[in-house]
């Protein structure tokens, strides 16, 4: 067996701002895996709006990013790798692990309830609190680091981890049950097409909010209806109507999802592309007995319930394209164009298929 490298080629996030804050290297230190944890060689990592939210500041609610940037509200720490969604292989194990692991192709659950050594109360997320797959080789928490067996490619399996996981818990946490009527806003970003097909897996009626451009894939996908993303709602679907609002917009557009939802109806939100700020009418919150649902943590048997749908086949990958490592700059201008559907992945193994 060849010993493993030192040295590693990635991606590390030097400070908060623009693309410059991107810096490729090639002489990274290898991680060691400490107790508990495996090291993974990485085969490919998607890419998602919290790369691009971390980089810029978004998540800081204060003038200065440097202070709370992260998804727990602390400060970064700097650089770090970024890079939630991991498709790879098992190539060490720290002391406690089972070395019957070693040469496991896995998935690794982005929400660590596990990790710096201790249980979390509040969970670290993978690629911000620690670093993550923008690099040959991450460490992780064994217990995160799920074996999957599929027939799918690597950089299909990479498109899963962070976007389906998050919409599977939201479609969880809002017990969305068959025949519901849901509606699913930014359908066609990885969370949404996600949010799509694990719906219909759960024989839920689906009306996917886009634009018209992309209604054509989002019906391949399995939604019912596709509604234009600057339509008054009420106008077309009709004031309650809906069962469940998977939400991943918010926006300017925000009041209309409560309007649209029947009396006992559930909003399950994780995503505020459209702008955080929103107004509410908190009668319409308590006059129909809604019930929101802010949706970060994962539950504990949400991943490996997506593993469960990604083995029977019940859900499958869209991939929009692919780009290498090195272009970690193009991939993410291309994603922030909002022209695709699906998940832009990187490759980090150059024979990743």
């Amino acid at each position: 067996m060849n010993p493993q490298p030192t040295t590693m080629r990635g991606v590390q996030l030097i400070g908060h701002g623009g693309m410059e804050m991107l810096k490729v290297s090639t002489d990274i230190p290898v991680p060691t895996p400490a107790p508990g944890e495996v090291l993974i060689r990485v085969s490919a990592a998607g890419v998602n709006n919290t790369d691009i939210n971390t980089r810029i500041g978004w998540y800081s609610k204060n003038d200065n990013a440097a202070d709370d940037a992260s998804w727990t509200g602390e400060a970064l720490k700097l650089p770090r790798i970024q890079g939630a969604d991991v498709c790879g292989h098992i190539v060490a194990v720290g002391n406690g692990v089972d070395t019957s692991r070693i040469g496991e192709r896995i998935l690794i659950e982005p929400c660590l309830r596990e990790a710096g050594g201790k249980v979390r109360e509040q969970p670290w997320y993978f690629g911000s609190e620690c670093d993550g797959g923008f690099a040959e080789f991450t460490a992780v928490a064994s217990r995160h680091a799920h074996a999957i067996n599929s027939p799918l490619t690597d950089v299909e399996l990479a498109s899963f981890p962070c976007s389906y996981s998050t919409a599977e818990n939201m479609l969880t946490r809002s017990q969305v049950t068959p025949g519901e009527r849901v509606l699913i806003t930014g359908a066609s970003g990885g969370v949404g097409s996600a949010a799509i097909q694990l719906a219909k897996a759960r024989s839920a009626y689906v009306l996917a909010v886009s634009t018209p451009s992309k209604a054509p894939a989002l019906r391949d996908l399995g939604a019912d209806e596709v509604i234009p993303r600057d339509a008054v709602l009420t106008d077309i679907i009709g004031a309650n109507s809906i069962d469940v609002v998977i939400d991943l917009v918010a926006g300017p557009q925000w009041p209309q999802y409560l309007d649209v939802l029947r009396p006992g109806g559930r909003y399950a939100v994780s995503g505020a592309i459209a702008g955080p700020i929103v107004d509410l009418d908190v009668r319409t919150l308590y006059l129909k007995d809604l019930s929101l649902f802010g949706c970060t943590v994962l539950g504990t048997d949400v991943f490996q319930g997506l593993i469960r749908w990604i083995e029977q086949g019940k859900i499958a990958p869209v991939v929009a394209h692919r780009f290498p490592l090195e272009q970690i700059c193009d991939a993410q201008r291309l994603f922030l164009e909002k022209k695709h559907v699906g998940k832009i992945v990187l490759n980090i193994r150059d024979d990743a298929q």
